[in-house]
């Protein structure tokens, strides 16, 4: 039988109850660097799919034995064209930017950095964390707003609690909960989702939005698909309804979403552009500002794209070289 919370537009529901196609996403590994390496599972971008809306990059980390890894410890680098949105499950890592900003990045907390034309930051774990796990997210910013300003925003959802369901919205709005953080890029969602064992959330959802779900914790189903741990599942616009289904097993999920960005991209490195002579002058400027390599004589007076850094840090990362081929713009 199917039992409707009272709540409009959500609807609990036996598992295997099913109105949409989904296409299954699987991560690779990929190391952040270090003697030890902690790995990450991405699964944004990949071959198949380099965009769900805006989101452009999905980074699944953890649960993280910090003391066998060495955890996270990403010294100074840049970013332009994106936001990059911190989500944690456990553990705790400090943020610096150039924009002038520090905050501890904690469980259940938004840290949002827009790069705007540019910025540069770095994460390194809170030295009292033992286990470290969470997400990293980042969406392409709409071409009327890259070359804006940069900015930070914090902020604690209040979680919505439904039966057998426990939401926190931190990006848009679902479940009658809405943030207030300015994103600078409309049609957006990100929530996270916790489901007890067995139940179901049918989620009244956008038609004009395409979805991604993170099989975070274990197992999941999407629309009556399994979804097996670490994997993404996506959904195309169309749908009015998005159906969350847990197994034998108490599971999280990140929920992702929003209107298709409609802009072709290239991304490489920690860069989002148009094309690959943008993306090889952000690598020209980071690298001089940096002092890296030389200062070009065409860039004297002009402003610095990513900002200063108050001393006694790790030193910065350098720019790999770019590939020997001209990067392609993608959808």
């Amino acid at each position: 039988m199917t039992n409707f919370d009272r709540r409009p537009g959500v609807e609990i529901l036996e598992p295997g109850q099913s109105p949409a196609a989904v296409q299954l996403l699987e991560p690779r590994l990929v190391p952040l660097g270090g003697p030890r390496a902690m790995t990450v599972y991405r699964t944004l971008p990949q071959r198949e799919r380099s965009l769900v809306g805006a989101w452009c990059f999905l980074d699944h980390y953890g649960p993280d034995d910090v003391a066998a890894t060495g955890g996270m410890r990403v010294p100074r680098h840049p970013h332009t064209g994106l936001a990059t949105v911190s989500w944690l499950f456990a553990g705790s890592i400090e943020h610096l930017d150039s924009g002038g900003n520090a905050a501890m990045v904690v469980p259940g907390e938004l840290n949002l950095m827009i790069a705007g034309r540019g910025i540069t930051h770095q994460e390194i774990g809170d030295p009292a964390t033992t286990v470290l796990h969470g997400v990293q997210l980042w969406y392409a910013l709409p071409d009327g707003e890259r070359f804006g300003e940069n900015a930070f925003s914090h902020y604690l959802p209040e979680p919505v609690t439904l039966p057998g369901v426990e939401a926190r919205v931190f990006i848009g709005d679902l479940l009658g909960s809405a943030s207030p953080v300015d994103t600078r890029t409309p049609g957006l969602l990100g929530a996270e989702l916790v489901l007890e064992p067995g139940a179901s959330v049918r989620l009244d959802v956008r038609t004009d939005f395409e979805h991604a779900v993170l099989a975070e914790s274990d197992k999941v189903f999407v629309n009556a698909i399994a979804v097996e741990h670490r994997s993404l599942a996506y959904v195309p616009p169309g749908s009015d309804t998005l159906i969350v289904s847990a197994g034998d097993a108490r599971v999280r999920v990140i929920l992702l979403g929003g209107v298709p960005l409609g802009e072709q991209i290239v991304m490489w490195w920690n860069f989002v552009g148009r094309d690959h002579d943008e993306i090889a002058e952000f690598r020209r400027r980071y690298q001089a500002e940096l002092g890296f390599e030389p200062l070009d004589p065409k860039s004297a007076g002009v402003p610095a794209l990513f900002g200063s850094f108050p001393p006694g840090q790790p030193p910065p990362l350098p720019a790999p070289p770019l590939p020997t081929v001209r990067l392609q713009a993608r959808e």
